[in-house]
């Protein structure tokens, strides 16, 4: 008997606990419920703060790229300007030799020689001039500064150069600046025809 009773007790003492178990949750659904505010609330500063963190990654990024950027602009004058130093050299000598020469042939010469090693430094970067004389006008690669009324060459041929313009492949970098023809007017032909009309 007394061991029965310790086994009902036992058993009572089970379901008591399970009853009480089955029961918490029951009695903590009101302690455990979420509040939505303080749950937008949350998710509000937690997205505030990974906004946060996004901008100033970026801006750092920006910086970074900016300071990137002119680092490779002044490698970039560096190495084209060690390229252009043999040039400068040699025009420098081609100066000096000029004060001490007799005959301007000599000197047109040396300076004929420092324009093509010129030229030749600015084909090796991609560089080169634009067709002025003898070409046809284009807007895209001229600066028309003047017009000459002429028969000799075609309306809109360039007849004269007052400055070359350069391009890198197909990005222009300076026009050139020429002068262009057009036709004669009538009223200046006509004259002309009647002199000769009258004679």
């Amino acid at each position: 008997m007394p061991a029965q009773s310790e086994e009902k007790n036992a058993a009572e003492e089970t379901a008591e606990s399970e009853a009480n178990g089955e029961a918490a949750p029951a009695s903590g659904e009101p302690a455990g419920e979420v509040d939505p505010l303080a749950e937008a609330k949350a998710e509000a500063a937690r997205m505030k703060d990974q906004w946060m963190r996004t901008a100033a990654d970026f801006d750092n990024f920006r910086k970074r790229a900016r300071r990137e950027l002119e680092e490779t602009r002044k490698a970039g004058k560096e190495d084209l300007l060690k390229e252009f130093l043999p040039v400068f050299d040699n025009l420098e000598r081609a100066i000096q030799s000029a004060q001490r020469a007799t005959e301007v042939k000599g000197v047109a010469e040396g300076l004929q020689m420092v324009l093509r090693q010129y030229l030749d430094t600015l084909a090796r970067g991609g560089i080169t001039k634009v067709p002025s004389v003898g070409a046809q006008f284009d807007p895209t690669h001229h600066e028309a500064i003047q017009q000459v009324e002429t028969d000799e060459q075609p309306p809109g041929t360039v007849v004269a150069e007052v400055q070359p313009g350069y391009v890198q492949g197909d990005r222009l970098i300076r026009a050139a600046m020429v002068v262009v023809a057009k036709p004669k007017t009538k009223e200046d032909a006509e004259p002309a025809g009647g002199e000769g009309v009258a004679q």
